[in-house]
């Protein structure tokens, strides 16, 4: 699918510059102080949204019939993902799969986006040996040591 740009500007001005792009393509509408506008057919905003809920649903059951499997092609798919600890990445993929399969049954995936940024930057954390060697150690402070909460 391609995407044609416009000016926001162009289409306050006359949306009958920007609409015919439509036909065969999706619109951006840059706006200069605020985030930038995306305007698709209905039929294509559909079609995204099943084959969404498809594949959500399809790495779902790949992930209860072969959870290694379904670990590795994450991994290819998500390379960060091979500097998360071994059980930290098992939680990783069943939480981004969890809120893949919300959004995709909600139409709202800005969870899954904060979720799967979160992780990575876990896991860029685990990538620097001094760093994750910190997070593991004890930091100082004044209050009496805490055990660590069960799972």
């Amino acid at each position: 699918m391609t995407v044609e740009r416009f000016p926001y500007s162009d289409f306050l001005l006359g949306p009958g510059k920007v609409l015919p792009a439509l036909e065969g393509s999706d619109v951006v509408l840059e706006r200069r102080d605020d985030e930038n506008l995306v305007l698709t057919r209905i039929e294509r905003f559909e079609a995204a949204q099943s084959g969404m809920s498809v594949a959500a649903h399809a790495l779902q059951a790949l992930l209860k019939r072969d959870r290694p499997l379904a670990e590795e092609l994450l991994t290819e798919q998500l390379s960060w993902l091979h500097w998360l600890p071994p059980d930290e990445r098992g939680d990783c993929v069943r939480d981004l799969l969890a809120h893949l399969l919300a959004g995709a049954d909600t139409n709202s995936l800005l969870p899954f986006a904060r979720a799967l940024s979160a992780w990575q930057s876990t896991a860029e954390a685990w990538s620097d040996p001094e760093l994750a060697e910190r997070v593991r150690s004890d930091f100082p402070g004044d209050g009496p040591a805490l055990e660590r909460p069960a799972r």
